[in-house]
Formats: structure tokens, C-alpha cells, sequence
């Protein structure tokens, strides 16, 4: 697990790389919140949801059972098709898990000033980059699954699922029913997109 472990940071860095030159112009900063906030979705692998779980389990025990709550929580609203802002932020608008967050929130940046009407801006090279990079991330995790933020962590904290997940075995019988109740995606299905798509 380890050795993903450092295969996912080279994704990552592989897409910063190369995402850089197009994210000169960008106006994100400090606060800028749009995205954690009005967006949409955050869609994780398994593999990215392990490191997310292991740093809240680092967080004092008071801040775990917090963020817990926020989970379940926003998990419920999400099951109601409502929006909700990401549990992981902060009442300062910063992320309490920002070096380990997924590629999700690295992908995005904008252009332009977000709002309401105006959602991120980003450039067609980047975008394309993109899903190439999520594709990567799909193959390298080909015994997990990509969902919903609150949906993985829910996954990662039944003990029945992590144990099959760790031993490296693929058993996507076993979340069936909340994989089709919850948009839940296999991604030894997905992450065939083709030969030219970079590990």
C-alpha cells in the first residue's frame, strides 16, 4: 500500500507539473472557497480516501469526532440530492486535510472570479490533463472504487470493506447495493480509457 502511496504523489505532482503553465492567470487565493463550497461534487478513489481518513485520524479526538459528524451529515444531504459544503472545511474557509486533499480539489482552478453565475474557469489543456490524471488514478487503484467524498469514507469505515480493501482483493459484491444506491464507480471498469493514458 505503501508503494501507491507514492505512486498516487507522482500522479499528483505529475499533473502540478504540467498543469502549471496554464494556471499563471489564475485568481485563486487564500480563502477562495468557491469550490470546496458551490461546485459540486467531490469524487475520490479508495486509495485517496485512506490517506484523507488516516490524516483525521491524526486530528485531536474532539476535531475527529467534529468532522465525523460533518460527514454523516453531509452523506445524509447528499442521499436527499441536496447540495453541501465540503465537511473538510474549516470556519476560515481553509481545508483541514490541504496537503493530502484529493485530485479532485487539485484539479480545479479558475480564470475568472467565481460566483453564483460564474462558475471555474480553467483551460481546455488542463481539463484534458485532467482526466487523463483521474484515469491514472482509477488503474492505480483497480481493487477500489471512486464516489463521493462522504460516500468512500463511509466505505473505509465499515471494517468489513477496509479489511477486503487492504488484503488487495476485489470483491465488488459485497457493496452492491450501496454502490448503486450511492453512484459508487468500480474502477477496474473505468480506468480502461485507453493505451495512450500515462500511468
Amino acid at each position: 500500500m505503501e508503494d501507491k502511496k507514492n505512486r498516487l504523489q507522482a500522479i499528483y505532482d505529475d499533473f502540478e507539473n504540467e498543469a502549471a503553465p496554464f494556471k499563471t492567470e489564475a485568481v485563486c487565493g487564500r480563502g477562495c472557497s468557491f469550490c470546496c463550497s458551490d461546485a459540486g461534487s467531490i469524487h475520490i478513489t479508495t486509495l485517496e480516501g485512506l490517506a484523507i481518513r488516516e490524516r483525521i485520524n491524526r486530528l485531536p479526538r474532539t476535531r475527529q469526532m467534529a468532522v465525523n459528524k460533518r460527514l454523516a451529515a453531509d452523506m445524509k444531504q447528499r442521499e436527499r440530492k441536496s447540495a453541501s459544503a465540503c465537511p473538510l472545511l474549516m470556519k476560515n474557509r481553509a481545508c483541514m486535510i490541504y496537503d493530502v486533499r484529493p485530485f479532485a480539489c487539485r484539479r480545479i482552478y479558475s480564470l475568472a472570479v467565481c460566483s453564483k453565475n460564474q462558475h471555474p474557469v480553467l483551460s481546455r489543456q488542463v481539463m484534458v490533463r485532467g482526466d487523463e490524471a483521474i484515469h491514472a488514478l482509477q488503474r492505480l487503484d483497480d481493487s477500489g472504487y471512486s464516489g463521493h467524498l462522504s460516500y468512500i469514507l463511509h466505505m473505509l469505515d465499515t471494517p468489513a470493506f477496509l479489511n477486503v480493501y487492504l488484503a488487495g482483493q476485489f470483491r465488488p459484491e459485497a457493496v452492491m447495493a450501496f454502490g448503486k444506491s450511492h453512484g459508487i464507480v468500480i474502477n477496474r471498469f473505468m480506468g480502461k480509457a485507453g493505451e495512450k493514458i500515462r500511468p
